[in-house]
């Protein structure tokens, strides 16, 4: 069984000379720009948001960082990359989505820009080649009413104010209920840890060097501490991010630790793709890589993480399980 790859920068796995061709590369955080910035949308439907917007067709590619949605505010991730696969960090997104042709739109919702550097002490072999994403836009919360698939558009605005549109591949919400969601309990997983390798860290992860995420055993510490579950496969992720993932993921553990429990688990069994998936991503259903979990003390699920994200926003969602 091979996992399903998600179209964020899977897109760009094709080729080693996106580094090369990033647009912008500021390396920034940038904050969403507002609602008033893009065209109204009350009371439309999505052709007539395109027709009264005076938005050109976009040569950019919306490529979507998730394909797990359930019904309710949801974290939706993306890239934006131009026609030649070359990402691009430097225009301003809000995003539309409807249930269908005839239904009212949701949104503008602007999208802010997440880096997804690291201090340079973090930084691994996996986070840092030729290929690997350096930032990803994120729409913090987009409120799906119901389950189904929906019509999502892009518009986009560059340095000139030009106003450009994009159709996105619609999101189908409800497509992967056993996905453990915000809320319930996670599966009791068990997690390799250096000591049951003998501290051979390269047997049970990928990343060039080894993080230092494999301290606890997840079934232990479950319902003891609060734990951030990283679910990611540095080398072998076809994605291209799960090396800068794990890299942030390491850099905010080193933060937060000893409160929390930081816990990476790599995806492949023996960490080769022809053997299939560790049998802890098949407890959680996953259909996607990374992933990563925010768990309370209490054992439930307060936050999840699917796709890219960056330093501020894993701090951000650390705030669920740890409280001022």
């Amino acid at each position: 069984m091979r996992i399903r790859l998600i179209a964020l920068l899977a897109l760009t796995a094709l080729t080693a000379a996106l580094l090369a061709g990033c647009g912008g590369g500021s390396g920034e955080t940038r904050p969403a720009p507002p609602a008033k910035e893009f065209p109204e949308a009350k009371d439309k439907t999505i052709p007539e948001l395109l027709h009264s917007s005076g938005a050109t067709p976009s040569n950019f590619v919306i490529a979507p960082a998730s394909e797990v949605f359930d019904a309710g505010e949801e974290r939706y991730p993306f890239g934006v990359f131009t026609a030649g696969q070359e990402q691009v960090d430097d225009v301003e997104v809000a995003l539309y989505f409807a249930k269908n042709s005839h239904s009212p739109v949701i949104g503008p919702l602007p999208a802010k820009l997440e880096t997804l550097e690291t201090k340079p002490a973090y930084r691994s072999q996996n986070g840092t080649g030729p290929g690997e994403a350096k930032s990803v836009y994120v729409v913090p919360k987009v409120d799906f009413p119901a389950d189904g698939s929906y019509l999502a558009v892009a518009m986009i605005k560059g340095k000139s104010g030009k106003l450009e549109a994009s159709r996105l591949p619609s999101p189908v919400v409800g497509e992967f209920p056993k996905v453990p969601k915000v809320g319930e309990r996670p599966p009791k997983i068990t997690t390799l840890t250096a000591a049951d390798v003998g501290n051979d860290l390269e047997k049970i992860d990928t990343r060039v060097p080894p993080d230092q995420m494999h301290k606890v055993d997840f079934a232990e510490v479950l319902g003891k501490k609060p734990i951030v579950l990283v679910f990611a496969t540095p080398a072998l992720c076809q994605s291209r991010v799960c090396g800068p993932v794990v890299d942030v993921a390491q850099q905010v553990a080193d933060k937060y630790e000893p409160r929390a429990d930081f816990i990476h688990q790599d995806v492949y069994v023996d960490n080769e793709i022809p053997k299939g998936l560790r049998p802890q991503l098949k407890a959680f259903h996953l259909p996607t890589e990374p992933w990563t979990y925010l768990i309370g003390k209490e054992g439930v699920i307060k936050d999840r993480l699917s796709g890219a994200y960056g330093v501020d926003e894993l701090e951000e969602a650390m705030q669920t399980i740890l409280p001022g």
